[in-house]
């Protein structure tokens, strides 16, 4: 295949933040700095399309090239970000900016609907006849992306989790009662799943994890939790924002949607509330005789962004999938998304690139083998490994010989 027609990169973000996805930005664009042959300008999209079509831009090389690195290392999305599948309308818009500003290569950093979005972008360009490389770099905290083994943003994300689950199983143990966190994941278990990290010592919760992958019962739920109060005086419990009944059916309405027509799960405390009551309800039932302590918390948007929790696989593995992805369109290639492949023996990854289409607009759910057979746990000798290399080291637990449980 030809090289491509030299002129200027765009490069945009989209969707929800993490705590890495400044390092794809900041790989993407340094990696295309050092080759102003091919890649006459580089800028920056201010809100991802819409900055695009409204002509806001940055300049990547007029900023410092030493706070660009300090940039990199900041969690969120440098460029703002947008949540917005662009129309044909949109798209004639993009193109007529794209045109004005000679851009011949796209680079858009975010999950799934961002594929979507620049696979749209990149079929539209091929019918026009236009010459343009559009690429996906891949981000999410759900871990959802089709083809690849792991995905940017999921391990400091999975981090955050183990680490505020650690906290909280502390804090249970010490003044015992029932405590219910709700953590992100609207089709996917990953992130909730990564909450068994914190089991550092026996009787460590979170004692019952519940997924989207797995029918949810609130039956089933208050008799789990009430097993466990009873032997241990306590209990920890990781559970999905999306957990659902059979064929689907909500737990709770969430009435609002974003832009792409999902539910908004993470807006408000609703479903924590709504099983901390039920389990106090099930509880002042089959145990009367005492006064039961349940209490619900929504770790909502705190997973994303939270400075110092960072994986360090997590920050280099970012950087390289945004330099992966200027290499491939120096090689010629015209589109993709950047996909990581595990190799074992030591960890590490291989990066490759996979077609928009195997990416855009679905997701992965998590296998439902990775989930035990009554679906209230994960199956630890399966998954924890899978785990460990993405998150890294977690803090050192202690605990006074001479105390039990």
């Amino acid at each position: 295949m030809p090289s491509i027609t030299p002129g200027t990169v765009v490069i945009g973000q989209s969707g929800g933040p993490t705590a890495v996805i400044n390092q794809t930005l900041i790989g993407v664009a340094k990696a295309c700095l050092q080759r102003p042959e091919t890649f006459t300008r580089v800028l920056g999209a201010v809100h991802g399309v819409n900055g695009i079509m409204k002509g806001e831009f940055i300049d990547f090389g007029a900023e410092d090239p030493a706070n660009l690195e300090v940039v990199a290392g900041t969690p969120s999305s440098a460029l703002k970000s947008v949540r917005r599948k662009a129309s044909k309308e949109d798209c004639e818009q993009i193109f007529a900016r794209f045109r004005e500003n000679n851009v011949r290569a796209f680079f858009y950093i975010g999950g799934n609907d961002t594929a979507e979005t620049t696979h749209i972008i990149d079929e539209m360009a091929k019918a026009s006849g236009y010459d343009l490389a559009c690429f996906h770099c891949p981000k999410t905290i759900d871990n959802d992306l089709r083809v690849t083994d792991h995905c940017p943003g999921y391990g400091s994300a999975a981090k955050f989790v183990a680490q505020a689950f650690m906290g909280d199983n502390l804090d249970n143990r010490s003044l015992s009662g029932i405590k219910v966190n709700i953590v992100m994941g609207r089709n996917a278990g990953w992130l909730t799943a990564a909450a068994a990290l914190a089991r550092i010592l026996p009787q460590d919760g979170p004692h019952l994890i519940y997924c989207p992958e797995a029918d949810f019962s609130l039956e089933a739920f208050c008799t789990d939790a009430e097993a466990v109060y009873r032997q241990l005086g306590r209990c920890v419990i990781a559970v999905s924002e999306g957990i659902h009944g059979p064929g689907g059916k909500e737990i709770i309405d969430a009435k609002e949607v974003d832009s792409h027509g999902n539910k908004q799960l993470s807006g408000s405390g609703a479903l924590g509330d709504f099983l901390a009551d039920t389990l106090k309800a099930h509880l002042a039932k089959v145990m009367p005789d005492k006064k039961h302590r349940v209490r619900a918390d929504t770790f909502g948007y705190l997973q994303r962004c939270f400075p110092g929790v960072v994986s360090e696989t997590d920050a280099r593995e970012a950087r390289l999938a945004g330099v992966a992805a200027v290499e491939a369109v120096l090689r010629g290639e015209r589109s993709g998304s950047i996909a990581f492949k595990r190799l074992d023996n030591p960890y590490r990854i291989e990066c490759f690139t996979t077609p928009l289409a195997t990416v855009a607009k679905e997701t992965k759910p998590m296998p439902r083998e990775l989930i035990n057979a009554a679906g209230n746990d994960i199956v630890a000798d399966k998954l924890l490994p899978y785990l460990r290399p993405l998150v890294g080291d977690l803090p050192r637990i202690g605990r006074l010989a001479g105390t039990k449980g």
